[in-house]
């Protein structure tokens, strides 16, 4: 069933970053403070009671348009192509100013659903500016306070008044897998190319959606479905000054795939947004798998090896990744793709007893105990996998205050050292004794 997809407009400053970490709630990290990587989500799914929507935070989208009214405008704009209900962040504390009538205007032409998020109502002496905000013209007024979670209820109830009760999708043991990449960088050609190999049987049923074209197929006697997000381009100007909005698209399709396959273009070698989407899937917990397209460019075929050097070294947050090389346009090395796929999805789904996990933590400390802090030395008391899809464990320690992130990144390596994770995150979470 498809989600219904909410989106926060508003001003700089009106508080909707902090209203958009408020209501998706901060995810388990997995991306450290990785170099180059943009950390603010944009994007991301918001469950609340029986509903599930996706969250757009268009404040994230920068056009890098010098002109102010005009940043507003594309935000707005895409904000409308994309939600079913649009929530209009203002600054209680403020009260009106110029930009929001550039938003009022943009809004009233949008025939969508419009809350108004009176923001910053943190006090008595705000709540008086309320009143204010009438002069907009819509119907829904809500006053809250994104920093201390005032009247969050009643904005989600509202929000959600008309959406249907989440259910799971029917074809859920399906693997799903999504093509992302910036534009151009072959995304349409290898889903053609993947539909087309002979092992390959496509069903005339391949559904649009508004984000992305999905298409189901069989491979070795088994369904598949390939998720491309270049399916749906949109035509204008405004559109095509956005380098987040092939974000925004790509960010739908991770959260909707079991497999992320991120397309990189031999020709163009890595460029830095590359590197922002694939650090999207690695937050959003996904499997993954590098693409090189377009090997047919590359003079040296043979190359494969200083190649992967150096993408290694772009991609050092995913250094458990496998690397494809292929071209869509020749199918040359095609038939190494699927079995990647097919590799980091069981990979992502994998459990490990008990027994061994202990076994291989223990001996991972006695090799190399916590360094002390403050006189006091992490212990390890006992191991657990708890969830699957991305692998999750918990260790159950003295006190987690102990754990430095280098000694967590080990222990990691110990784990990815004796068990086959390879293209799958898996999350190590610390418990410290008697916490629930």
């Amino acid at each position: 069933m498809k989600m219904p997809t909410v989106a926060l407009v508003g001003s700089p400053n009106v508080g909707k970053s902090t209203i958009f970490n408020r209501i998706i709630g901060r995810k388990i990290s997995i991306i450290e403070d990785v170099p180059g990587i943009t950390r603010d989500r944009i994007y991301g799914v918001a469950k609340y009671k029986d509903y599930r929507f996706n969250l757009i935070d268009t404040g994230g989208i920068d056009t890098s348009e010098k002109n102010f009214n005009n940043d507003i405008k594309v935000q707005a704009e895409i904000a409308i192509e994309e939600a079913d209900v649009v929530v209009f962040v203002v600054d209680g504390k403020v009260g009106l100013n110029s930009n929001d009538y550039v938003v009022r205007d943009i809004l009233y032409k949008s025939n969508k659903r419009i809350i108004v998020a009176i923001n910053k109502i943190d006090n008595k002496k705000h709540v008086d500016n309320i009143y204010d905000f009438y002069e907009l013209g819509f119907e829904n007024y809500i006053p809250i306070s994104g920093e201390h979670g005032v009247n969050f209820d009643k904005l989600l109830d509202e929000i959600t008044k008309e959406f249907n009760k989440y259910e799971e999708n029917v074809e859920d043991n399906v693997i799903k897998f999504c093509l992302i990449g910036r534009p151009n960088v072959g995304k349409s050609s290898l889903t053609n190319a993947i539909l087309n190999e002979d092992r390959v049987i496509v069903s005339d049923e391949a559904g649009t959606t508004r984000d992305s074209i999905d298409t189901r197929f069989k491979y070795d006697k088994k369904d598949y479905i390939v998720i491309d997000t270049a399916g749906m381009r949109k035509k204008g100007k405004i559109f095509e000054s956005v380098e987040k909005y092939s974000l925004l698209r790509a960010m739908k399709s991770i959260e909707r795939s079991d497999v992320c396959v991120i397309v990189i273009n031999a020709e163009e070698g890595i460029i830095e947004h590359d590197k922002h989407i694939a650090a999207y899937a690695l937050e959003a917990g996904k499997p993954m798998v590098l693409v090189v397209n377009k090997w047919d460019t590359v003079e040296n075929k043979n190359d494969i090896k200083s190649y992967t050097k150096k993408m290694r070294a772009e991609f050092q947050f995913l250094s458990y990744v496998p690397i494809v090389y292929l071209s869509a346009l020749t199918k040359k090395r095609l038939h190494t793709l699927m079995p990647e796929i097919i590799k980091v999805y069981e990979n992502s789904r994998k459990e490990i007893k008990t027994s061994l996990l202990n076994n291989v933590i223990s001996d991972a400390y006695a090799l190399n105990p916590a360094p002390s802090y403050k006189g006091r030395r992490l212990k390890i008391y006992f191991s657990a996998q708890a969830g699957i899809m991305p692998p999750r464990f918990i260790l159950n320690v003295n006190s987690k205050g102990l754990v430095h992130f280098s000694y967590q990144r080990y222990l990691e390596n110990k784990i990815r050292e004796n068990f086959d994770f390879e293209g799958t995150p898996i999350i190590i979470q610390f418990k410290s004794k008697g916490e629930e």
